[in-house]
């Protein structure tokens, strides 16, 4: 039987993690609307969109938020309107809450661009808590062969890698540019990777470097290196705006670069020469449909994708930020709930 009252992690005032803005706190268990299911967590992944909302890059939309939003749990209660998921199924919570499903993105299927989209743990409390809500039309069922820990960083920093992949318009074979590698950029290399593409890493952590090149990159380097060869296209998971003309200059002709992190630091001016001329493109990544996701899940399984992952308790949260700004990790933080 669920309890009245759970413990979460509240963002009481937007600020840098080591100033300690999260509070544990004691509040009701959610209560599931028509159209929701009541999910009782049993992992969330560390995002660095966590990070931006904790420390307030990205503006606050709820008072007091709870973040997190790569929940693998159990359904433990559903709305009466909810359909083809019951009491005891594992499900998976990602960034994508809800949309308004009529506006003319919706209707095309760009759903990611809806005006009216809301987000788990920004305009809705999150996993870095005992329960969560979601509306069942976007929760992911997820197969038993993953476990909690496993899943996790693929409910976000997979999906978003993989949407950013394929904003990139990779020819067949193609070489590509991963600048940053974190939770999502080596998940996506692992899919790039499966596809036939020639995978170049640039990032300032020789723990990431070392991770990339067991995954099977041509090359890692730091950040003040070019890849060995000119780039069919690149991805910038870094939320540092100096590194897009960096990026740019190392794309062929008719390249194209995807930035794929929700913040980005500014942008310094580009030249057109060297940086944009012979048909490069600069390209945005918006959160991601549902289809998307779909199609992710399916190829981590075909392809067998693995998050390299540390977990943490969640009773650790605030712990988990500070490591992941501080870079002292490779791969992806998963906080395991030892709340309950």
């Amino acid at each position: 039987m669920t309890r009245a009252t759970m413990r979460a992690w509240s963002v009481v005032r937007p600020g840098p993690v080591t100033q300690d803005p999260l509070r544990l706190v004691e509040r009701p268990v959610p209560v599931p609307g028509p159209d929701e299911l009541l999910v009782r967590v049993r992992a969330c992944g560390v995002c660095r969109t966590d990070l931006h909302v904790t420390e307030g890059d990205l503006p606050a939309r709820r008072a007091g938020v709870t973040p997190g939003h790569e929940v693998v749990g159990v359904v433990e209660g559903a709305g009466s309107g909810v359909r083809g998921l019951t009491v005891g199924d594992r499900v998976g919570v990602a960034w994508l809450r809800r949309t308004d499903g009529v506006c003319a993105y919706c209707a095309r299927g760009a759903e990611n661009l809806c005006p009216r989209s809301e987000y788990t743990g920004w305009d809705t409390d999150g996993g870095y808590a005992e329960y969560t809500t979601v509306p069942a039309a976007f929760a992911y069922p997820l197969p038993g062969a993953l476990d909690d820990v496993a899943a996790a960083p693929l409910l976000c920093a997979g999906i978003i890698g993989f949407r950013a992949l394929r904003r990139t318009s990779l020819p067949p074979g193609g070489r590509l540019g991963l600048y940053g590698f974190g939770g999502s950029a080596h998940l996506c290399a692992q899919v790039a990777l499966a596809e036939g593409a020639i995978v170049h890493v640039v990032t300032r952590e020789p723990a990431a470097r070392e991770l990339a090149l067991g995954l099977g990159a041509a090359s890692a380097c730091g950040l003040t290196d070019r890849p060995p060869q000119p780039l069919d296209a690149a991805i910038l998971f870094a939320p540092a705006g100096e590194l897009v003309p960096v990026a740019l200059r190392a794309l062929d002709r008719g390249g194209v670069l995807a930035v794929a992190g929700i913040h980005l630091t500014d942008v310094p001016p580009l030249r057109y020469e060297t940086e944009l001329f012979y048909e490069k493109e600069l390209r945005s990544v918006t959160s991601n449909t549902r289809a998307d996701g779909r199609e992710f899940l399916a190829l981590a399984a075909r392809y067998a994708v693995r998050a390299t992952t540390h977990a943490y308790p969640l009773s650790a949260a605030p712990r988990a930020l500070r490591d992941l700004k501080a870079g002292r990790f490779d791969g992806a933080a998963v906080l395991v709930n030892d709340l309950s």
